[in-house]
């Protein structure tokens, strides 16, 4: 079974989706900054299992379309994206895997839509209740102390010019800096103001890793060399948007199964998920079916870990779609 590429036209947008396999559909669902291509060994495996895996990229990555206005990137716009991608295959319903911005797009999707979601597998990035005050202002309170690249990016034009003229050096060091093998929260021992991001990111040492090969880097560069970083850094820039959209979602609850995994050395687990985001993941989340930790593992812990992550992914959809051949249309 090979990768096989194709665009639709969803919620007027133009989005490339990878597809690998047959059967129920599995839709997984990248962040900043990644394309389709970061799932690529959970397609692989997520195919032979029997299921038809598809991995889209996202408005403003890629091969996707790149709309210019801020609002067009709010999770109440992609998740229209993804219901007519659903329409498209003709699909009553999928399983949605996600990391990272994709992690939060499944959160929102499954409180939104629940009928159109089997269940839910999330990496690294567990739900969380609907803050009291706008993102934005919790980040300029943190950006008085140290530099953080949330309040950073929030500035148009700024992130983007500085990543766009060395995309190579910025996705090997973020990469490298959220992985397991650096601690990513030293990027605030600096001071906000004047620096920018690549000041505070560490050196990453040269490929192939542990985890990456050249090839791969390649593959995933190649697309922000053409593309510039503006579509992903619009994302960051939706969040407070996608505060007010969820007014009427403050104290929901996602009913659908859900299963969680994330890596010991995770940043977002340890600096921007909460004191205790376990508990409240456990509280807010009641069909909560699994809770897995993964040794050695950082926020890209699909591949720093690729096969337990293939491993535990398929085990989940087999719990939640016994009979992968029997596809919802």
């Amino acid at each position: 079974m090979e990768i096989t590429h194709r665009f639709i036209t969803t919620n007027g947008v133009r989005m490339h989706v990878a597809e690998q396999g047959a059967g129920y559909p599995v839709i997984f669902c990248h962040g900043f900054p990644h394309t389709w291509f970061i799932w690529h060994n959970q397609l692989a495996s997520v195919a032979a299992a029997g299921f038809r895996a598809i991995a889209p990229d996202l408005r403003g990555y890629g091969q996707t379309d790149v709309p210019a206005d801020v609002e067009s990137y709010t999770n109440e716009a992609v998740i229209g994206d993804l219901l007519a991608l659903l329409d498209d295959i003709g699909a009553e319903h999928a399983v949605f895997v996600g990391l990272d911005f994709g992690a939060a797009l499944v959160w929102e999707l499954a409180l939104r839509s629940p009928e159109r979601v089997r269940g839910v597998i999330v990496l690294n990035n567990p739900f969380a209740p609907r803050p009291p005050r706008s993102p934005s202002q919790l980040w300029a309170k943190a950006a008085a102390r140290h530099f953080l690249h949330l309040d950073y990016f929030q500035k148009p034009g700024v992130a983007d010019a500085e990543l766009a003229a060395r995309p190579r050096e910025f996705l090997a060091n973020v990469y490298y800096s959220l992985s397991a093998d650096y601690h990513y929260l030293d990027t605030w021992q600096f001071p906000a103001e004047g620096t920018g991001y690549l000041d505070v990111l560490p050196t990453a040492p040269p490929l192939p890793w542990r985890w990456l090969t050249e090839a791969e880097f390649d593959t995933l560069a190649q697309d922000f060399e053409r593309t510039g970083f503006t579509g992903g850094l619009n994302w960051y820039r939706a969040l407070d948007r996608n505060w007010e959209l969820t007014a009427a979602y403050a104290d929901a609850s996602v009913t659908v199964p859900a299963y969680f995994m994330y890596g010991d050395h995770d940043p977002d687990m340890e600096g921007f998920s909460g004191r205790d985001p376990l508990t409240t993941l456990r509280t807010y989340v009641p069909d909560l079916r699994a809770v897995t930790k993964i040794a050695d593992a950082g926020h890209l812990v699909q591949l720093e870990r690729a096969s337990e992550v293939d491993t535990l992914i398929t085990a989940h959809l087999r719990e939640l779609v016994p009979n992968p051949s029997d596809v919802p249309a």
